[in-house]
């Protein structure tokens, strides 16, 4: 019958079902998969990164064949007790006792502007500055540079550092080291627990590719060089899956670090893209022939750098790491004065080697997050940047592309918000503000097209029931005999927490939402009822985003209804199915 969805679409439909259930088996951990012999070959999924219903008393005819939440705002975790999910290893410590090292603390770091606030607290990198404990016990910390992961992995793991660093991404590659394929640590006292968030980069990782390379799209088929199993490697996963581009479809040219993925790109014209970091990005984007595509000053929360204790040390030595907590956070204070900036240019110059000026600019690369940013970061279940979705995404990213294998950690047996909610107490931290909102002015769709550059695009498909806009629509079917209600789709929640997390990532960025409709009843309807029921979905999907994620800032979306007029592929126009969706266009923004 004419309009009638024909056998091969049920098949469809089918296959998509059973997709759904494997991937949420998937994501549940019951299994780990093995790592692929080609780290690139496993096909990442991209969705895993206002109410109403059109009346036919309305309107004068369907704009589609009719064939067949609550506002939740900042949620905090119910955690287990402390004990239950962080136990205290048993054994003596296994790191380097403090009476050998004048009472010494040691804290990893590397040659990155978000170290500023424990520089800056330490009054440089050498052991001089006398810290206090809150019962005024007295120790010293000495900042040790290893810039390489690995072998600060190794120093934190044999004891000869007390504090490691890594940006939140790169932690469970870490853990490989640490726990069996099971999961289970090797050596309990060598677990990190992880206190306190440092900073977002801002700006400071990024993308530079050739001016020919517009959106992340165009990357298909292209070589793009970074270091591997990295932020970089991290962030350049993200950006891929987001924008819809499976990483199996980039050429990558891994090198040893950052900088060498800088030297390379540079050298070698037949490279498309370069992922790394500050000076180097900036350095790239000034050469004729090359352009910015994307950083962390749009995607403003995605690479978080965090520090972490051994867990026997935090048995041991709780005082100490409430001090350092307490320290940088009021460094962080402390730093919005001009004359600690350049106070911190200064010992920056010297423990990193570099010229105190560039010290004093890279500064801006990274946001360092205060009390109020860390109490989000850890405490609030619905921040859709938060500690656990991360950990998760990070576990995600690495397992499908081969560089882990041990079956995932639970993000609250490595992060440890005891000292967060403790500070919360107190009015000199609870009365802090979240500092990192960035203010755009809202804009029309046209404005955003013609002022902005595309970043990337993700697909997204939510289940509408036929002319309706109802993200939540219920349906009736019989179950041994009665009726029973269930969602239309009842995968839609866990789709718009996926589009409220690149939302949020993208903090700093424009964004399109564009509804689009099948063209099933082509002919019989006038166009622009169709444009109306694709434009209310948009907007279904914006309001259900604002209603929930209180932080999201509404004059960062703006809608647009596309009708049937841009099918998903325009090879098979009549393929309804995957034409009846909504496509999330990310823009950068000039920052009022």
């Amino acid at each position: 019958m004419n309009g009638q969805p024909k056998p091969a679409f049920y098949a469809t439909v089918g296959l998509v079902v059973v997709a759904l259930i494997a991937f949420a088996i998937y994501r549940s951990d019951i299994f780990a998969p093995a790592p692929k012999a080609n780290p690139d070959v496993g096909k990442i999924d991209p969705g895993k990164i206002g109410p109403g219903q059109i009346s036919p008393g309305q309107l004068s005819a369907n704009a589609e064949h009719p064939d067949p939440g609550p506002d939740l705002m900042a949620k905090e975790y119910k955690f287990r007790p402390r004990q239950e999910r962080l136990p205290d290893p048993s054994g003596v410590g296994a790191y380097t006792a403090l009476d050998k090292t004048d009472n010494t603390v040691r804290f990893a770091l590397n040659v990155w502007a978000g170290w500023g606030p424990i520089i800056l607290a330490n009054n440089g990198f050498k052991p001089a500055h006398v810290w206090k404990t809150p019962d005024s016990q007295e120790f010293k910390v000495e900042l040790v540079v290893i810039d390489d992961p690995v072998k600060m992995r190794d120093a934190y793991a044999a004891g000869q550092v007390h504090i490691g660093w890594g940006t939140l991404d790169m932690i469970p590659l870490f853990m490989g080291g640490f726990v069996d394929d099971s999961g289970k640590p090797r050596d309990a006292r060598i677990m990190p627990r992880v206190f306190q968030q440092i900073d977002w980069s801002n700006g400071g990782d990024g993308i530079v590719v050739r001016e020919s390379i517009k959106t992340v799209a165009d990357l298909r088929g292209k070589k793009l060089v970074l270091a591997q199993n990295s932020p970089s490697h991290y962030f350049a996963l993200n950006m891929l899956v987001s924008g819809g581009v499976q990483p199996s479809e980039v050429e990558f040219v891994y090198t040893e670090d950052a900088f060498q993925a800088a030297a390379a790109f540079n050298a070698q014209k037949d490279i498309a893209g370069c992922v790394s970091w500050a000076p180097d990005i900036y350095n790239l984007e000034k050469v004729k022939g090359n352009r910015m595509l994307v950083s962390t000053a749009q995607a403003n929360k995605l690479i978080t750098d965090t520090w972490f204790t051994r867990a026997d040390f935090a048995r041991d030595q709780p005082g100490i790491v409430e001090a350092l907590v307490r320290g940088i956070f009021d460094a962080m204070t402390d730093l919005k004065q001009e004359a600690k900036k350049k106070q911190l240019a200064e010992l920056m110059s010297k423990g990193y080697n570099i010229p105190a000026p560039d010290a004093l600019s890279m500064q801006g690369d990274a946001h360092s997050t205060n009390w109020a940013e860390n109490s989000q970061f850890f405490l609030n279940q619905n921040n859709p940047t938060n500690f656990e979705r991360v950990w998760n995404q990070s576990y995600y990213l690495y397992r499908r592309v081969g560089s882990i294998a041990h079956q995932s950690v639970p993000f609250d047996q490595v992060m440890d918000p005891s000292i967060i909610e403790k500070l919360g107490k107190e009015e000199k931290y609870a009365s802090q503000k979240d500092e990192y909102r960035v203010q755009l002015t809202p804009k029309t769709v046209s404005e955003i097209r013609s002022a902005e550059k595309e970043i990337l695009t993700n697909t997204i498909v939510i289940k509408f029931f036929p002319n309706s806009w109802d993200l939540h629509k219920k349906v009736t079917h019989k179950v041994d005999g009665k009726d029973v209600e269930d969602l239309y789709d009842p995968t839609v929640d866990l789709t718009l927490e996926e589009v409220a997390k690149l939302a949020g990532q993208f903090g700093a960025a424009q964004i399109i939402i564009e509804g689009h409709t099948d063209s099933s009843m082509r002919g019989q309807v006038p166009a622009t009822l169709v444009k109306e029921l694709s434009l209310n979905r948009a907007n279904a999907i914006k309001e259900a985003l604002l209603q929930k994620y209180k932080d999201l800032d509404p004059n960062r979306f703006a809608v647009e209804g596309m009708g049937w007029d841009k099918p998903a592929d325009p090879a098979d126009p009549d393929n309804h199915f995957k034409n009846r969706r909504v496509e999330i266009k990310v823009f950068s923004a000039e920052q009022q």
